[in-house]
């Protein structure tokens, strides 16, 4: 009686997000032959849009139109770069949305390159209702509670008013911000997690391993409530896997998103990643001998992201899987490499906090943080007409006040950043943990 009260709240609450949900369920009814040709006539849309609607597009297309036919050929649109973005965000906007009524994101650049872009509450809505068909896999209802540990502080809505408190009942989902944790804040974690009894556990993979972690190591009976645990926004390692499957008894699934194009992928009961063919094309091809990557966002008509270089690998999958689904398979590839910063104090935080320290400063190139002394680490910007002394002085003081009194922090601007033997790019690397 009380689930179904707080589903038909949870419904009111949130109505497009339940409508664009229903719609995803109905699509994934669909046999792989009927979701391919709506993928196909949704790229179709999505491209013609583009070069109808945006001046970025419509001059980087040119040469690529079937004047004929007045139609594209996928594989001969030029590929769209992180560079291409930084540099003409505004260019990409459609013409008919005024960019007043838009919010602006910010991705991580866990490719060294941070992207800021245009979207509108209905691309939100579209996440949100993506996410939760994705959590329907794990035998989760809408209205069941959930569990986040994020990384990103932006992402964090602070207060304790008595609204927020309703608002998070309704919505059966309490955040808890993990961008840095000490031994006792993963203590009052796993406590949280006893008195909350969330149904599903999400994070960043390496929060929820370190948690699993000292849960295992302090021998925590954690609630049998859970039934999944959700890995996002990084490379989930077989360690992690284990680790988070053992300490809270239940399935991990690993999910593939981005900000800039989020609900990409996600892992089903039988360990395969499906890809959301109603949401993205997604294509594999061999880049400098790496199998990369390139992503087209088939529902985001504010600032269209098409044949976009996102900075992962990775290759599609042939095959039926067993659970059923119509949504093609993919393989994941290990292109993200983090490292978490340790403080002389104690503390452990993590790469998200450095990532989005820099949001905003559409100047930067590339960056990299190194953290090369328990109390020092170093900033190397790539950034032709250089930060200003009182930008540079707002990031030294943001470290001391957030991360550690005593951190310092040293800025140096350099002609490039040297990427790994592998040919990735570490944007938070310490040699001090």
């Amino acid at each position: 009686m009380i689930y179904r009260v707080k589903h038909l709240l949870h419904r009111n609450r949130y109505r497009e997000q339940f409508a664009l949900l229903d719609g995803l369920l109905r699509n994934q009814t669909l046999t792989r032959e009927q979701l391919l040709d709506k993928q196909q006539k949704d790229l179709s849309a999505i491209i013609d849009h583009a070069y109808a609607n945006v001046p970025f597009y419509r001059e980087k297309y040119a040469q690529a139109v079937r004047n004929e036919a007045n139609e594209f050929a996928v594989s001969r649109l030029p590929i769209l770069h992180k560079d291409e973005v930084i540099q003409h965000r505004d260019e990409m906007l459609a013409g008919d949305f005024d960019r007043n009524q838009l919010r602006i994101g910010n991705t991580g650049g866990s490719t060294g390159k941070p992207v800021s872009f245009y979207y509108d509450a209905h691309k939100n809505e579209l996440m949100r209702a993506g996410m939760c068909r994705s959590y329907m896999g794990s035998g989760w209802k809408p209205g069941q509670k959930i569990l986040n540990f994020w990384g990103a502080r932006q992402d964090i809505k602070g207060g304790s008013s008595f609204g927020k408190i309703v608002n998070d009942a309704i919505a059966a989902e309490k955040t808890i911000a993990a961008y840095e944790y000490t031994e006792a804040q993963l203590h009052d974690w796993a406590s949280t997690i006893r008195s909350y009894q969330p149904v599903l556990l999400q994070g960043y993979a390496s929060i929820l391993a370190e948690l699993a972690r000292y849960v295992i190591d302090n021998k925590i009976n954690i609630t049998n409530t859970l039934l999944g645990a959700f890995s996002t926004a990084e490379v989930l390692y077989g360690w992690q896997r284990e680790l988070i499957e053992q300490a809270f008894q239940c399935k991990v699934f690993n999910q593939y998103g981005s900000r800039e194009i989020p609900n990409i992928a996600c892992e089903c009961r039988h360990g395969n990643q499906h890809v959301f063919t109603d949401m993205v094309y997604l294509e594999s091809l061999n880049i400098d001998h790496e199998d990369r990557l390139i992503i087209t966002s088939l529902t985001n008509r504010v600032m269209p992201f098409i044949r976009y270089e996102i900075g992962d690998s990775g290759r599609l999958k042939e095959g039926i899987c067993a659970c059923g689904s119509p949504f093609p398979m993919m393989e994941m590839g290990l292109c993200r490499s983090n490292d978490i910063i340790k403080t002389r104090s104690g503390k452990s935080i993590y790469p998200s906090y450095f990532i989005h320290l820099l949001d905003g400063l559409t100047d930067i190139k590339q960056y990299q943080f190194i953290q090369s002394e328990p109390d020092k680490i170093t900033l190397n910007l790539v950034s032709p007409p250089g930060l200003s002394a009182e930008t540079l002085n707002s990031l030294r003081a943001s470290v001391r006040r957030e991360v550690d009194e005593n951190m310092v922090l040293e800025i140096n601007a350099v002609d490039e950043i040297r990427r790994t033997i592998s040919g990735k790019h570490r944007f938070v690397i310490s040699h001090a943990a």
